[in-house]
């Protein structure tokens, strides 16, 4: 793995996952990366990602969970991308969603609001590595 890999930039991350056991997997396995914010709920996720804006530190990648309590993984991607284009954001984060859910409809729902890369639970971290690799956030 790349956890001794010194890397060229330390990733900001936000994870939004509902499921304990997954959340604190993906936390500890993104940590190599740089630092991680968790949200346990799609609200919550708003939140730190609106906060993140506002002082000027936004989120690099945010992991997304799809079945989430309060707001759905779907909506959060929906506001997100939303609230790049009315801040006028240019850099816009990256997500990858990450889900059990392997139902097709779930997944172009998720690339046609914006998502960039998609992973499917039991998360495989090679694959996740691979997906942010293609989308150059580590080398």
């Amino acid at each position: 793995m790349n956890e001794g890999k010194e890397m060229d930039k330390k990733l900001n991350i936000l994870v939004a996952e509902d499921d304990r056991m997954s959340r604190a997997f993906i936390t500890e396995f993104m940590t190599a990366y740089g630092s991680v914010d968790a949200a346990t709920n799609g609200m919550e996720a708003v939140d730190l990602f609106i906060e993140s804006i506002k002082s000027k530190k936004p989120y690099d990648l945010l992991c997304l969970d799809i079945m989430m309590p309060k707001v759905d993984g779907l909506k959060v991607l929906q506001v997100v991308r939303e609230l790049e284009e009315q801040q006028h954001i240019e850099k816009k984060i990256k997500i990858i969603m990450m889900s059990a859910l392997s139902e097709v409809d779930y997944v172009q729902e998720a690339f046609r609001l914006g998502c960039d890369a998609y992973a499917a639970k039991p998360i495989d971290t090679e694959k996740v590595i691979e997906a942010m690799l293609n989308l150059g956030l580590i080398a």
